[in-house]
């Protein structure tokens, strides 16, 4: 299906530069491990022990932010996963980078400083333009090869992401190669059985461009998350406001309800409400409430109800594909789990095609002891797993297909 080269046509004995995509979440100054060093650390691995050596870039946060801090601690968090040592050189393409490149022999690892901490990186240009930075110029004439395995940022026009494959042979790694072959299934693969999505989270903006996109792709779309309750909103229900210091709904509700509301016009019948939905109450246990009978939104609800549940349940079970865009609830909080853990169990025990992606949801698997292996991909992306579900294309994913 895709298009460009894979590490299966790489030649033998090189020196590759490789894009990850380790941007992590950082909790006072100590950045978290998450599935990401786990999964790149296949490509890494594979580079590795075929004796490459192997240069390795990634961004953390961006300029300002509390996250924007080195990447010194993910290259001892990526060598745990990868079971080898990863060397570290606070440098992008400065004298002590490529002294640290240039000393590399056979299956050696070494990570570069944060990628944005390099002028050159970030602003969002042209392919063309950015393969004209020093940045790009300087660091390409020390290797063989690019291999770009950072799916999740490849909407991105940065410089480590498009500016390399415009000046060396380029490669997707096999994160890159599994996400963009996932992901793209629901606008390239026929399905012969029922289509559902699954859709919640807290950006109603993004699902909203996916509904309006994939209309004729999916039979069923099951609502939850702020998405969800706007819908019920736009349905004539007293639910969807900010309540108590709340900013996540009414700014939304202005940007979208037209679309809402004809989407509800038009695909009414494919697009299922919740039924009822789940709150904290006075003794901070969970409890539910009808949609129906909520006369005036006081609190803020945190879940869809059981009897919701119940009723998307059987429609997962029938369906050919599943994919799922944002949690149903707020899962961190086992209370108010049964949505996103319900609804996941379902798939799990379904003999479907399932793609589960957007954001954090992925973390639910894990954390509500279910297997990643009894879903058909679990998405580490959520910009780049939006776009594909809306059809756009990837920039950093065309300039590989261009190479």
């Amino acid at each position: 299906m895709s298009t460009f080269k894979t590490l299966d046509d790489l030649g033998a004995d090189q020196r590759v530069l490789v894009r990850l995509d380790l941007n992590s979440p950082v909790e006072d100054g100590e950045v978290q491990d998450n599935r990401r060093f786990e999964r790149h650390a296949e490509t890494v691995s594979e580079l590795a022990e075929a004796g490459h050596r192997v240069v390795l870039m990634a961004h953390q946060g961006r300029p300002g932010g509390d996250d924007f801090v080195s990447l010194e601690q993910h290259a001892s968090i990526l060598a745990d996963h990868v079971g080898h040592d990863v060397g570290f050189v606070a440098d992008t393409f400065g004298d002590d980078a490529i002294d640290a490149i240039e000393s590399l022999s056979a299956g050696d690892i070494l990570l570069l400083e944060n990628t944005r901490m390099c002028d050159d990186e970030l602003p969002e240009e042209d392919p063309e333009v950015k393969a004209d930075t020093a940045f790009v110029q300087t660091l390409a004439p020390y290797f063989d090869a690019y291999v770009n395995d950072a799916y999740s940022a490849a909407h991105r026009s940065h410089a480590s992401l498009v500016g390399f494959p415009l000046e060396l042979p380029a490669y997707a790694g096999r994160v890159m190669q599994t996400e963009y072959e996932a992901n793209s299934a629901i606008a390239t693969r026929e399905f012969d059985g029922q289509v559902t999505m699954v859709v919640g989270g807290t950006k109603a903006t993004d699902v909203i461009d996916v509904m309006n996109n994939l209309g004729e792709k999916v039979d069923r779309f099951l609502l939850g998350g702020i998405a969800g309750e706007l819908f019920l909103r736009a349905a004539g229900h007293d639910v969807g406001y900010d309540v108590g210091g709340m900013d996540l709904f009414d700014d939304q509700w202005e940007a979208n309800h037209e679309t809402i509301e004809s989407l509800i016009e038009e695909r009414g019948d494919q697009i299922t409400l919740a039924v009822d939905l789940a709150y904290e109450d006075e003794a901070d246990e969970r409890a539910e409430i009808a949609v129906e009978d909520i006369d005036e939104k006081d609190r803020a609800y945190l879940d869809i109800g059981t009897d919701t549940v119940e009723a998307y349940d059987p429609v997962i079970r029938d369906s050919e594909a599943v994919f799922v865009k944002g949690a149903l609830g707020l899962f961190e909080d086992e209370r108010f789990s049964e949505g996103t853990v319900g609804v996941l169990r379902a798939i799990s025990e379904t003999d479907c095609f399932s793609v589960v992606g957007g954001g954090d949801t992925s973390r639910a698997i894990e954390m509500y002891g279910m297997s990643e292996d009894d879903f058909g991909h679990v998405s580490i992306a959520g910009g780049a797993y939006i776009r594909a579900l809306t059809g756009a294309s990837l920039v950093g994913v065309e300039v590989l297909q261009n190479n």
